[in-house]
């Protein structure tokens, strides 16, 4: 990949001694461990000493081992076994408000289930005091959950005396080791705890193994259930090769943990002190002293993590935890420490493996120094740090994707619900009618419509994002049923980062894509950002009666969409390198087609009401137009047309973070059935110059699509008006 890879906390490499004690398991030894003939044998032996191996390193008895699938598997196996089978004794839970969401998440539904969950809260440096447990402590308490270390802060907890105050108590003690082994000695005896969860993955053995420690003589309950594999605890045939694996894995780290121990401390201590020679003083978040060696997690002030990470080409490293990319800002460990939000926007984590080198450190600490100083603030003019125009990837410098970086839908709505009420009789179109663009009366036989739309790059080409975004900015001209006069420009621009020529080419294509709607640019306005960011306000007329707006939509409409749904999912697969050219390229093609030629042919139609689709997602803005209309919809997945990949890229989680919130929004207002997550992420991606999304009786709903059939246009009927409502509307298949 030619990056300097500083995210071992978030997986590792297998380990080549590893690979080959895998290599004969995949290729010769495929016996079932349960069978008793010779192949089942050999595999049974393999697995056991596994077993021995696991258990040598945090001392154990093997029989104390369960192999499972993986961290996140042993700690559901030992939160909520443990949780069912002492049941009888109380249905209290404890655990720190910084653990894993494999911990977090498995509490919330166990409070769904009828238990009670405590947080306990950690210090500043993300330390939980034994006290506060002791404290928490109820007579119906059954089970305390306190990581060993944090995945993102790498502060090391007081597990053996938070065990001593649960063993007193006579409750469970369980502990997620997932960060720890292999890095600092873990004794589960000096810890003295009753369950221990561990992730292969983070010791260089495979993903997809892990291993639940259970003291011998405490019992939970089976969450896998068939035969009685696993001395009967966690029924499923082993997964033998990467048993193997991970049996290796353990042997190596605990022939090796004292020299990893200390390579890992000096890497980190070498990053560390390189930064702030570079930078100055820096905010180090965890324990001073009381933390992983290899991990480092930085507060750079006022940055954006996103951005940050997007700049530091080179270097691979985490945004809070690897688990839950695709959000800054939000991290929950961060939230705890009581970290400032002009630290916890742009934090990374750092962490070193026993595969870096000093030289990868050093050429790290120049590109995140560089990196850093390239996003900060510099004198008018100062253009030092600018890149060469030739080898501009736009969507380098900025941590959102076209309308993807909107607003969350949910605070938008809580701001404009305090926005004091227009009475203006002129006001023909407002805030009122949940539309994006304003239609003022200014006359009998004329109406202004205004409307203003910007965003940061889609696309890493300037020129082609500068008509995407203009195309994107005239689409409310056109889903008002006006005809565009003229616009402006708005930009901001990181002069600091990138040369005048890139401003350039953004202007010159939005230029000829207004030319290409038949209006002038005349004027705008420009601020100096850390990140590029490019709109229009474009002015339009129409007739006063002829105005169309999300309100007006009846019982018994047909919806017709004339672009395919997916730009979102695209343009961050394109961003993280993993989108097909084909599929990018039709894309690009979609979000430059102005809906000029949609609107004409709409005029021609009787219309209830339209919208376009843009960053609130299909159903997003559908629900504006079912809400503002007093309607409900329904809507057929199958007819939704996808642009090519879209499905396969967002069920390998290309997904844009303004999807994922409009998903959030979204459960407010429609009922998704069954469908999966990725189904969800589609029908609420947040599009970037979508199509037009129409509302008008079935029968001319039939002669529109024959409309835009003969003018070379989309035109799919993807769902219905029900009747009147809250604006709720279904998913069908």
């Amino acid at each position: 990949m030619n990056q300097i890879y500083l995210d071992y906390n978030a997986t590792t490499p297998i380990d080549p001694e590893v690979a080959a004690e895998m290599r004969p398991f995949l290729d010769e030894y495929f016996g079932n461990p349960s069978s008793s003939h010779g192949y089942g044998l050999k595999t049974r032996i393999a697995v056991e000493k596994a077993r021995s191996r696991v258990a040598a390193l945090i001392n154990c008895r093997p029989q104390e081992i369960v192999f499972t699938s993986g961290g996140t598997e042993s700690n559901n196996m030992a939160i909520k076994g443990a949780a069912y089978a002492m049941r009888r004794h109380g249905n209290h839970l404890i655990v720190s408000s910084v653990e894993h969401p494999a911990v977090t998440e498995v509490t919330r539904f166990l409070e769904t289930q009828g238990f009670e969950i405590t947080l306990v809260p950690v210090d500043k440096f993300g330390m939980v005091d034994p006290d506060r447990v002791a404290k928490a402590l109820r007579p119906e308490t059954i089970l305390i959950s306190v990581m060993h270390a944090n995945n993102e802060v790498g502060t090391i907890q007081p597990v053996a005396a938070i065990a001593d105050i649960a063993r007193r108590h006579g409750a469970l003690m369980h502990t997620d080791a997932a960060q720890s082994i292999g890095k600092i000695p873990v004794d589960v005896k000096e810890l003295d705890v009753d369950l221990l969860s561990i992730a292969g993955h983070k010791l260089y053995a495979p993903k997809g193994i892990g291993v639940l420690f259970i003291r011998h003589g405490v019992k939970i309950e089976k969450l896998m259930h068939g035969a009685d594999h696993e001395q009967n605890l966690r029924a499923g045939t082993e997964n033998v090769l990467e048993i193997v694996g991970l049996g290796k894995a353990c042997e190596i780290a605990g022939r090796d943990l004292e020299n990893n121990l200390i390579h890992l401390a000096q890497m980190r201590s070498r990053l560390q002190k390189g930064l702030i020679e570079r930078l100055g003083n820096l905010r180090i978040n965890g324990h001073p002293s009381r933390h992983l060696p290899n991990t480092l997690s930085i507060g750079f002030e006022n940055l954006n993590a996103v951005s940050l990470l997007q700049a530091m080409e080179g270097v691979a490293a985490s945004a809070g935890a690897a688990c839950h990319t695709g959000t800054t800002g939000d991290s929950s460990v961060l939230g705890a420490m009581k970290v400032p939000p002009a630290f916890s926007q742009g934090t990374i984590r750092f962490s070193t493996g026993k595969y870096t080198t000093n030289e990868e450190i050093d050429q790290a600490v120049e590109i995140i120094s560089d990196a850093v100083k390239s996003l900060q603030p510099e004198p008018a003019g100062d253009s030092s740090k600018a890149v060469d125009s030739e080898t501009v990837k736009l969507t380098r410098f900025t941590h959102g994707l076209g309308c993807a970086c909107k607003m969350r839908p949910a605070d938008l709505e809580t701001v404009l619900a305090h926005m004091p009420v227009i009475n203006n009789p002129n006001v023909l179109v407002g805030a009122d009618k949940r539309d994006d663009a304003a239609v003022y009366r200014l006359s009998k036989e004329m109406a202004l419509v205004q409307t203003v739309d910007f965003f940061t790059p889609v696309v890493d080409d300037p020129y082609t994002f500068g008509a995407i975004a203009a195309a994107n900015s005239l689409s409310d001209i056109y889903a008002m049923g006006a005809t565009p006069l003229f616009a402006l420009n708005i930009a901001a621009f990181p002069v600091n980062r990138l040369p005048l020529e890139v401003l350039e080419s953004i202007l010159k294509g939005a230029s000829d894509k207004a030319t290409e709607a038949g209006i002038p640019i005349l004027g705008g306005h420009s601020i100096e950002d850390t990140e590029p960011k490019f709109g229009m306000v474009v002015s339009g007329l129409v007739h006063p009666d002829k105005v169309l707006s999300n309100a007006g939509a009846q019982p018994g409409d047909v919806l017709i969409l004339t672009k395919p749904v997916g730009t979102g999912v695209i343009s961050t697969a394109a961003k993280r390198g993993i989108a097909e050219e084909q599929g990018l390229n039709a894309a690009i093609f979609s979000m430059l087609q102005l809906n000029k030629g949609a609107a004409e042919q709409m005029g021609k139609r009787k219309v209830h009401a339209c919208t376009d689709v843009t960053g609130f997602g299909l159903f997003g803005h559908l629900h504006e137009l079912t809400a503002a209309s007093g309607v409900t919809a329904e809507v057929s997945f199958g007819k939704i047309p996808f642009l090519e990949g879209a499905q396969q890229l967002a069920a390998a989680g290309a997904v844009p973070g303004g999807t994922i919130a409009n998903a959030d929004f979204a459960r407010d207002f429609a009922d998704f059935g069954d469908f999966s997550l990725t189904d969800i992420y589609l029908v609420c991606d947040a599009q970037t110059s979508g199509g037009l999304l129409i509302s008008l009786p079935p029968g001319e709903a039939e002669l529109l699509i024959e409309d835009l059939e003969k003018a070379g246009l989309m035109g799919v009927v993807i769902g219905s008006v029900q009747g009147k409502g809250n604006g709720r509307i279904v998913l069908v298949a």
